[in-house]
Order: structure tokens, then sequence, then C-alpha cells
């Protein structure tokens, strides 16, 4: 008798459940424990450069996932909105409490009332770009949105109990795993460093390694010959670091970077393992449609302002004289005559960042205009995770390359470490192999090859189109 009392209690708390269950999602509510999204909440925190910028926390049933958004310094004036409060007495102008206001108070209550899973990365990307219904985020601010984007695509991967780069490789449709080749920014110039340098970055791929662990062996000690090298030139002061690890010497001859680099590349033994590339962020420094190589002197030299041509003379003999396989943005953002006729005069990669701004619109005219031939990919710049794999996509489908990359101003979320893992788009640049900001990237992408094993494949020489 008291068995069957104790069946029939089992029988009625089950039911009780059941009707519980049905009531909630009749009256539009759900228990906290079935919710795909059960909360999200952002921060302002701050980046390698000491300015704000935007931190989403997301919590699903399967933990807390964490998201910051980087920031650049040169950026291109069609880039989508990064949401900065300008207010002049407080953080300079940059603090991000609107577009931090903007997640807690439109996006998250918005997204929460729906019924999206996490791994519907599309899905809640479309549903807040329609939220913010603008053209280039102006109103949510593509800070806010790309925050939550990124936690999202981590709780998806978790949902799904898979590695994020797995995840990504999904969502872009890419089933062959290929790790990529570094790109080290070791001497900084332009707005990245307060040397007297134009062009912005001067960078090392090793692409003779045979692995990505090689490949860091090969840029960390090239280096730290590159520090003995400038050090015995120019003295221990001129080792300073700029914004992305480079070294930042104080010298106003591009072509004595260049110089640099070749004697430290020799000094490692690594002749014909490590090639170069350069991004000159020509916008920076283009005025009345000539190219100031000394804008940051107040003074400036007018026998070093140079025309589309000049400057173009000016790469092919650094193309003719150093092992150079990659050039961004060597003419500005709406220079497409001078775009269109350099990547037809040279061979080498030509690489759109001010030019295309990981927009699609832009991409497509680049594409017509044949300026470039690869993508500089760069999550903020567009401000979601599905448009910037639409982005690479669509720049693959035209034959073009994709280099993967980070801001100036960086935090330490390794996102885009698995992203260019993902996509497998064979390249990187995300600073030199100094601070931790840069080095967290690198890290994750040696975890995910030894995770990877013996089935590991590395880009290596065919960095520009991976297989």
């Amino acid at each position: 008798m008291a068995g069957a009392s104790l069946s029939s209690f089992v029988l009625s708390a089950r039911s009780y459940t059941r009707l519980r269950r049905l009531f909630t999602l009749l009256s539009g509510s759900r228990p906290l424990s079935t919710m795909p999204l059960q909360s999200i909440k952002a921060r302002q925190i701050f980046d390698s450069r000491g300015n704000p910028t935007v931190e989403v926390d997301l919590v699903t049933d399967k933990g807390l996932f964490r998201a910051a958004v980087p920031s650049g310094a040169s950026t291109g004036i069609y880039e989508a909105l990064e949401m900065r409060d300008n207010i002049k007495d407080s953080y300079h102008g940059k603090s991000v409490f609107n577009a931090i206001k903007n997640v807690n108070d439109i996006i998250a209550p918005e997204l929460l009332k729906q019924t999206f899973e996490p791994t519907q990365q599309k899905e809640i990307d479309d549903f807040m770009l329609k939220l913010d219904a603008t053209e280039n985020k102006s109103k949510l601010g593509a800070n806010a949105i790309l925050g939550v984007s990124l936690a999202v695509c981590k709780a998806g991967a978790a949902q799904k109990g898979v590695p994020l780069y797995k995840h990504i490789a999904d969502l872009a449709g890419n089933t062959n795993i290929i790790l990529p080749v570094p790109a080290f920014n070791v001497i900084n110039g332009g707005s990245h460093a307060g040397n007297k340098l134009a062009m912005q970055e001067f960078m090392i791929l090793p692409t003779g390694a045979t692995s990505f662990t090689e490949a860091m062996k090969i840029g960390s000690e090239v280096y730290h010959h590159l520090k003995k090298v400038i050090k015995d030139r120019f003295g221990l002061d001129a080792t300073a670091v700029g914004d992305e690890g480079g070294f930042a010497p104080n010298i106003l001859n591009n072509k004595d970077a260049l110089t640099l680099i070749q004697d430290a590349i020799a000094k490692g033994g690594y002749t014909g393992k490590v090639e170069i590339g350069m991004d000159v962020a020509a916008s920076e420094f283009h005025k009345d449609k000539l190219y100031d190589l000394d804008f940051k002197n107040p003074n400036s030299d007018k026998s070093l302002w140079l025309d589309g041509d000049k400057l173009e003379g000016l790469y092919q003999e650094f193309i003719k004289e150093f092992p150079i396989v990659s050039i961004e943005d060597p003419f500005d953002q709406d220079h497409w005559e001078a775009w269109s006729t350099m990547t037809a005069n040279t061979t080498i990669q030509i690489v759109g960042d001010d030019l295309t701004v990981t927009n699609p619109k832009r991409i497509t005219t680049a594409v017509e205009k044949k300026a470039c031939n690869c993508l500089l990919l760069k999550v903020n710049q567009i401000g979601s995770v599905t448009e910037a794999i639409d982005a690479h996509l669509l720049a693959k489908k035209n034959g073009w390359g994709t280099m993967v990359s980070h801001r100036s101003g960086e935090t330490e979320d390794a996102f885009i470490a698995d992203l260019v893992v993902g996509l497998s788009t064979g390249q990187i640049k995300t600073g030199a192999p100094c601070r931790s900001e840069r080095l967290a990237k690198y890290n994750q992408i040696l975890r995910i090859e030894e995770e990877l094993g013996a089935g590991a494949k590395f880009a290596g020489k065919s960095f520009r189109k991976p297989e």
C-alpha cells in the first residue's frame, strides 16, 4: 500500500513538471535552465594602448563566454562605426559607455526575447543588423554588435562540443584545416610608432618553415637578431617597441628598415626561408593628391612628397632589391587608378585594408577594378562574425587571398587565431613575437597545432592560396 502511494506521488510530480513546462511555453516565458541564451552583459575594459573598449559576457547552460573588441589607430573612412562617447574631459573622448548601454539596454533584452540557439550565428547576427538598421552600424555601434557576435560564436562552439576553429570552419563551409604563416610586424612606423618612418609596418613571413611551431621559432630568433642589429647601429634606446611589438628605431628612410630586417634574417641563417611584407597605410600620409613620406615632421621636406607614379616606382625598387612578397595599402583608399596599375605591374600580393575595409561592396568594386588580389580581414571593420566570413568567401570566390589581421589596439582575446585556422586563409598578421596581447593569438595557434597532431597542415610557401 505504501509502495503504491509512493508510485502515485512520483507520477504526480512528473505530471506537474510537464504541465509547468507547457504553461511557461504557452505564456511566452521560459525557465532559466532551458533558455538557450541566458544573459548578456557588456562592460568597459581597456585595450593594449590603454584606451577603453567593449567586453561582452554571454551566459548559456554551457557556461560563460567572454569576448573583447579590438580598435584600430589607422582606420579607413569606410569602416563600420566604432562608437565612442566623444566627451573630451573623460578618457580623452574615447569612452564606450554608449555602446555598452546599447548592448545592455537594447541588444540583450531583444535577443533574450527570442529563442535563438548560440549555434545560430547567422540568424543572431542578422537579427542585430536589423535592430541597428543602418549601413555602417551607426545606431548601435559596430563595437557593440561585434562584442555580442564574438561571444555568440564562442558559445556556439561549446554548444556543439567542438573547438572554436572547427565551429568557424563549419560556419564557412571549410573542410580543409590549414595553419597560417605568421606575418610578424618587426619594425613599426606610421601611426603605430613615434619615430619618423612614414610606412607603418615591416613584416617577416617565415614561408620556408615546415610547421607553425618552426615558423614561431624562426620569427622569434630573427626578432632578437634584429634587436641586436638595431642596438649595435643606433643604441639601446632605439630598441623600444611600438604598438604592435615591433621595434621603432628613429629612421626616416623606409629602405633602411628593409635593410635592417634583411641583415637580421641573414644573421639568423634564414636567408631564403624568410620573406618580407609591408603595410604602407598610405592613406595616413596622402595629402593634396601626393604622398608625404615626411608627414610626421611639422616642417615636412617637400622633396619627400611623391605622386602615385613615383611612389609605385619606389615600391618596384624595393621588390627588386628585397624578398618582398606582400604590400598592403600601397596607396590611398580612394586612389583606385594607382592600385590597379600597381596590381597589374607586379606578381606579388597586393593587400586591400583601408581600400576594402572587410566590406562586400568595397571588395566588389576592387574586384571589378582589379585593384588588389588579397583581402585584409578585420572583424571590427565590418562588425559581425557572419559578415567577416562572407567577406572572406567573396574574396576567395574571386581568386583573392585573405590575410586575417589584428588591430593596433588589441586585447587578450585570441578569437582571430581560431578564425584564421577555421577559415584556413593561410596567413595572419597579429604583431611581433612580443607583447602578450599579440602572443595570445600566436600561442593559441600553437595549441591548435598540438591538438591537430600529425594531421596538422601548414600553409608555408602556399600562404596566398593554401591547399
